[in-house]
């Protein structure tokens, strides 16, 4: 009889615990469900492999596209970057090796760029422009049919003050091809390491290099000066800025970035000195570093950035 209080406490003790267990484990289950949620509020769907079909180019043409997160909750249209991989690369490398859907989602929930579709297509080695031959008009392709599909399928604003464009290498030059042939269609331009080359360069170009790489867009078994015809001057970045008017360049805002060790940082030097030239605003980075992943990805933010800021009154 003695032990019976002992019982009585334990029993309750016993009862105490478990309701206390009881009430812990349901709020931790309540915080990693607010923090589950709170996780996949903050980030964005990534799809990897939607198509295009083009009659311009006769086939199927891929490209990944990031939707912030509240795209699928918002009745809201968004603007638009459209994000252009390098040379050998393809539509996934911006998300494989540039991670672009990790910086977006932090980028976005701090505050530091709007909420924005990334649309990155497809450009196999076409420097996006039309070949010499008229083989590969992936130029025509992206302007009369990739952006229109691209905007009617989505929740996008499609206006030139909602557009941006951007890329890196390769994916740079095609990024000032853009801008500065189609002004009208482009708010900012954000070119990483472009592929920006002077007529030097073009002319003492090793032969193997021109007939690998550039013979395909500007004219094949091409050598020293006879490289600089019409085809190139065409599409040559400091050609199309030398003949431009200042009125013209002024359409677009410019960021232009390239790391003092790559071997494209010549031709964006240049790039940068024919615009102070003719006195038409840009911003100009040198940051330390070469034509790699780590340097296209510590800058991608601040070039979002630069675009966001061009989407606001």
């Amino acid at each position: 009889m003695k032990m019976r209080p002992f019982l009585i406490i334990f029993i309750t003790k016993t009862h105490n615990m478990n309701y206390y267990y009881q009430r812990l484990f349901l709020l931790a289950f309540f915080c990693c469900t607010l923090l589950t949620a709170t996780y996949a509020q903050t980030n964005g769907k990534v799809i990897e492999e939607q198509t295009v079909k083009s009659s311009i180019l006769g086939r199927d043409v891929k490209y990944t596209i990031y939707l912030p997160a509240d795209y699928q909750t918002s009745q809201r249209s968004y603007p638009v970057v459209y994000l252009l991989h390098g040379y050998t690369d393809d539509h996934t490398g911006w998300l494989q090796f540039g991670e672009i859907n990790r910086y977006a989602d932090k980028a976005i929930a701090e505050g530091t760029i709007p909420p924005m579709v990334i649309v990155m297509p497809n450009a196999d080695s076409s420097f996006y422009i039309n070949s010499y031959d008229g083989k590969e008009k992936y130029e025509d392709f992206f302007i009369k049919e990739f952006m229109p599909s691209i905007e009617k399928g989505y929740h996008i604003k499609a206006e030139k003050r909602y557009r941006g464009v951007a890329g890196l290498s390769m994916g740079g030059y095609g990024t000032l091809i853009y801008a500065l042939k189609y002004p009208e269609l482009f708010a900012a331009a954000a070119p990483f390491s472009a592929a920006v080359l002077d007529d030097d360069a073009i002319t003492n170009m090793a032969d193997d290099d021109w007939k690998n790489t550039f013979g395909q867009l500007y004219g094949r078994n091409l050598k020293g000066k006879d490289r600089l015809n019409k085809d190139w001057y065409a599409n040559s970045i400091l050609k199309i800025v030398e003949t431009k008017s200042v009125d013209e360049l002024k359409k677009v805002r410019y960021w232009i970035d390239c790391g003092d060790d790559d071997f494209l940082t010549k031709g964006n030097c240049l790039l940068h000195i024919a615009l102070t030239e003719k006195r038409v605003p840009h911003e100009y980075r040198v940051r330390d570093g070469a034509h790699t992943w780590t340097y296209w990805r510590t800058g991608i933010t601040d070039a979002l950035q630069f675009i966001g800021t061009s989407f606001h009154q």
